[in-house]
Parts: C-alpha cells; sequence; structure tokens
C-alpha cells in the first residue's frame, strides 16, 4: 500500500485535527441587497408582482435565516419595493431576530390564525396581485395562497430562484473552497486509519468528530462508508461491514461551512489490486477528466454528461444507464443545497455559465462485485473550469 492508506492510529490522526485557521468570510450586507435586487430583476422579467420564499435553502440565501420548513408558515415576502416583509408566527420574533441579516418588515401571525391571509394581506398593502412561489415550498403553502388569491395569481418562481443560486459570487465560492478543504483533509486522515478489520462505523463516527474539530457547521452533513461488493450500490447498502484485504474503499463525505456544502468521494484499494478493480478506476478517472475538460462557459449542462459517458461506452460499458456502467447522473450542482441546479445530466439544456458549481461523479458499477466513484466538484471560469479540490492520483494514490 502507498503511504496515503494505512498506517495512523486513532491517537495520530486526532493530533492532526486543529480549528482551521484561514477561514472565508460570511456573506456581507451589501450581497444579501444585491441578492434582493437581483430577484426582482428576475421578477420583472417574468411579469410577477411579488415573490414568496419560504423557510429552507433560499430563505437562508436571501435573508440569512437558517430554518428549515414546518408546518408553520415562515417565508419572505419580495415584492418590486420597499423592505422585504417576512411572514412567521409570533411566537418566534425573537429566535428570528437574533438569526435575520436583512432590513425587513414583519406580518406576525398567532397560532389560531391563517399564516397565507398574512401573505395575501402584505400583497395587497403593496399593491401587489401576482405571486411567484418558491418551488421549495410545500404543496400545503401553494394550497392556502390559492384559498387567498386564487390559483390562477400563483406562479413558479424557479426561473427566479435558480436564477439568483445558480452563479457563486467569490464569497460563496470561498466557502464552499474551504468547506471542501476541510473534508479534503478529514477524507486524507481516513484514509491513513484503514487496516484490516476496521468497521464502516468506526470510520463514520471518526468522519464526522473530525469535521466538527476542523470547524465545520455541524460535523459530517452526511457520509457514506463502504467495503467490498457494497461499493457497488451508489448510496451504499445497511450494516456493518469490516475492512479485508484486497477490497475496495468508497467514502462518500461532506460537511457545511455558513451553510455551504462540500461533497467529495475518494475510492481506493486496501491491499494489492485485481486487474479489474485496476481497469475500472481507470476508467472512472478518463471519464471524470473527460467530463471535467468539456466544461466552459455556453457549453450545455447535458454535454458534460455525454462526454463522460462517451469515454465509458467507448470501453463497452453501458450504454446509457445499463449496467455495467454509469447509473445515474454526471453531477449536480452545489452550494446551499447540497442538490441544487444546475445538474450535469442528459436533456438538461442549460448553459453553463461563471460561477455556477457542480459535482463531476460518473460512478462506475460493476453489479454484484464493486463500485468505483471519484466526485470533486468544479466551479465555471471565464475559459474552463477550476477544481475545488485535486483529483485522485490513482487506485492506491487517493490524493495529490
Amino acid at each position: 500500500m502507498s503511504g496515503q492508506i494505512g498506517g495512523l492510529t486513532l491517537a495520530q490522526a486526532q493530533a492532526q485535527l486543529q480549528p482551521w485557521r484561514q477561514c472565508a468570510p460570511a456573506i456581507s450586507a451589501d450581497e444579501y441587497a444585491q441578492r434582493i435586487e437581483h430577484a426582482r430583476a428576475l421578477m420583472r422579467a417574468q411579469g410577477v408582482d411579488a415573490l414568496l420564499v419560504a423557510a429552507g435553502t433560499s430563505l437562508r440565501y436571501f435573508a440569512g435565516v437558517p430554518w428549515g420548513a414546518s408546518e408553520r408558515l415562515v417565508g419572505l415576502l419580495l415584492t418590486a419595493d420597499g423592505d422585504p416583509v417576512l411572514v412567521c408566527p409570533l411566537f418566534e420574533e425573537g429566535s428570528l431576530d437574533a438569526v435575520l441579516k436583512i432590513p425587513a418588515q414583519k406580518h406576525l401571525w398567532e397560532e389560531h390564525e391563517d399564516p397565507h391571509a398574512r401573505v395575501a394581506q402584505a400583497m395587497a398593502e403593496r399593491g401587489a396581485r401576482t405571486l411567484a412561489l418558491d418551488p421549495g415550498a410545500a404543496f400545503a403553502v401553494h394550497t392556502g395562497l390559492s384559498a387567498q388569491l386564487g390559483a390562477a395569481a400563483i406562479s413558479d418562481a424557479t426561473a427566479i430562484i435558480d436564477g439568483c443560486r445558480m452563479c457563486k459570487s467569490p464569497a460563496e465560492l470561498a466557502l464552499m473552497q474551504q468547506a471542501c478543504d476541510m473534508t479534503l483533509q478529514v477524507q486524507r486522515l481516513a484514509a491513513g486509519l484503514a487496516q484490516e478489520g476496521i468497521g464502516t462505523d468506526e470510520l463514520v463516527r471518526f468522519i464526522d468528530v473530525a469535521h466538527r474539530a476542523l470547524g465545520a457547521d455541524n460535523g459530517s452533513t452526511f457520509c457514506i462508508v463502504q467495503f467490498g461488493h457494497a461499493t457497488a450500490f451508489p448510496h451504499g447498502i445497511p450494516g456493518v461491514q469490516h475492512l479485508r484485504e484486497g477490497e475496495l474503499v468508497l467514502i462518500d463525505t461532506g460537511c457545511t461551512v455558513q451553510g455551504y456544502h462540500s461533497d467529495i468521494t475518494r475510492t481506493w484499494i486496501f491491499g494489492e489490486a485485481s486487474a479489474a478493480q485496476r481497469h475500472i478506476w481507470e476508467l472512472e478517472q478518463a471519464a471524470q477528466a473527460a467530463a471535467f475538460a468539456a466544461v466552459r462557459p455556453g457549453v450545455s449542462c447535458e454535454s458534460i454528461d455525454r462526454a463522460a459517458r462517451d469515454v465509458l461506452e467507448r470501453a463497452g460499458l453501458g450504454p446509457d444507464y445499463r449496467l455495467p456502467g454509469l447509473p445515474h447522473r454526471t453531477g449536480h450542482g452545489c452550494g446551499l443545497a447540497i442538490h441544487e441546479a444546475p445538474y450535469l445530466v442528459r436533456g438538461n439544456s442549460t448553459l453553463l455559465r461563471p460561477g455556477m458549481c457542480a459535482s463531476n461523479e460518473p460512478m462506475i458499477v460493476v453489479p454484484g462485485q464493486f463500485g468505483v466513484r471519484l466526485e470533486d466538484h468544479f466551479y465555471v471560469t471565464e475559459d474552463g473550469a477550476q477544481w475545488f479540490t485535486p483529483p485522485s492520483l490513482a487506485i492506491d494514490r487517493p490524493f495529490a
């Protein structure tokens, strides 16, 4: 085995975990204001009077409020002018004030009241008749608003939300870079812990603790650790596996920094690779490289997926989603949500623009045997693409 796999004790790995020193700055007040004005420009282009952003990642994007959705409506109403309006339960006002990053009016509602009526009231006060609704809102929100406004007054806000969020600012890219750098360090240490008999559960626990120690928001946002035949399942299978000589190891994990995600997968061999394992690993590496090389402004998302599949199909895999081969899209956008637009998949004609970010992970599955996924993220530049993390070098050298 290379010096990158095995050889570390738990104590030695833990000794390398220190709080991150070069932390990216938070999103500024000016940037929040720019986001709101961008949304207003897109509202005008779509011909709608108001936009309602529901609790979730888009509410964090526009207002800094890191709340998930619940059965109680919390939303940001944006109209053509004036401060945004926050619709929120009255008893949550203090908690809201503690996290809110923008100036805003409030329409607060008591538990027995209809919050959708508060939205309609705020719209009437601003002379707004038509509403674009956040696609992340629950169907119950659409139902409640339809009763107040009429279904014909409500349209889909996907073009507005994605139009704002798809292209990342330098400040967003810096936060994502920090998250990726932290996860890559955790991946390196996890590979160093490899030894005969170690359990997947032990590595999952270490990876979470390591993310926390480096300063991630809440440890690992997710963690998939699979050995041997279990690597053939893209998102793993239940149960604890114990590592044996000659098995592939697949670790897919990430964290958040001020809400912005990392998501990195490494697949490497514990011991000596067989000819079949090495062949598939090198095809995966070539497919990932081909997808990256195809990235530049003005090309379609689906063409990046096609570039990866062409490599695999020339080698006799697939075609399409058939196995052995690539069973899913080549990549997904990433930012405040771990999966967001743009998606690198057939049928997506969206043209790449500078600042767009996506994963590059054209996994190869050999049913009943093993799978190989190499996942790194990139962002689109003016003349191509830039990796957040350097890709793997070899099946026994997962880190550059």
